[in-house]
């Protein structure tokens, strides 16, 4: 992994659709948003969920590992964000109990690649 300075994914993101929930649930409590700081922290807010972030970075990918509140219940999890070739994001989002979900997300327009 290499500084956050060399990752393209550093910025924010809204998340705009999964595999296993539709739009109406990942927009349920605010928008759908992955938020990449350079200072290795982030936010993810989807669904119910609100989690923060700690990060590891390459250039086109970023380790997530998150912790948070899903409901009233904490969850933990992580997760992979990888940069797809339209420029769009794809997460690999895990839950530490064994769920999983497959998330895509595109960059907000206020925000720029570092």
């Amino acid at each position: 992994m290499t500084a956050a300075v060399d990752c393209r994914i550093v910025g924010r993101w809204r998340i705009v659709e999964t595999d296993l929930w539709g739009r109406e649930y990942l927009d349920l409590c605010r928008p759908a948003t992955l938020v990449i700081d350079h200072d290795g922290q982030g936010e993810l807010a989807f669904g119910a969920l609100q989690a923060g972030l700690d990060l590891a970075y390459s250039r086109s990918m970023v380790l997530l590992t998150w912790s948070g509140h899903d409901e009233i219940d904490e969850g933990t999890g992580d997760s992979v964000a990888e940069l797809l070739l339209e420029g769009a994001i794809e997460i690999e989002f895990n839950y530490h109990n064994g769920g999983k979900a497959i998330l895509k997300a595109v960059r907000k327009p206020s925000s720029t690649a570092c």
